[in-house]
């Protein structure tokens, strides 16, 4: 992530944030634990799916912090793989199925000529 655009992650950041509000900081790791806690869903399954959805939100922090998590979990590879896969099928889904919103607008500006 050292590539300009996104700075890299560290402690220094981490304190800064902290210090500049440290009870809405406090509040957000509060509930990052709980819903990262295990549940009905077990932990590793619930890193698994923020995996995916870090790539939906294209979160570079997110996707390299949550890859971590899942591997230290024991996700493989392989499984985190094909999440990235589901993530991507549900962009180009998402890009696939607002196509009527251009289709509605075509049809419409033809009917108004």
């Amino acid at each position: 992530m050292s590539h300009g655009l996104y700075p890299q992650s560290s402690r220094e950041f981490a304190e800064k944030r902290w210090q500049l509000s440290p009870d809405t900081e406090e509040a957000f790791q509060n509930f990052s634990k709980a819903v990262f806690a295990e549940g009905a869903l077990s932990a590793k399954l619930k890193q698994l799916i923020a995996v995916a959805v870090a790539h939906t939100t294209q979160c570079p922090y997110c996707i390299k912090g949550h890859t971590r998590a899942a591997m230290r979990m024991g996700v493989s590879e392989t499984e985190l793989m094909e999440a990235v896969w589901v993530a991507a099928e549900m962009r180009a889904g998402g890009a696939c199925a607002h196509s009527i919103l251009a289709i509605e607008e075509m049809e419409n500006i033809r009917r108004s000529q």
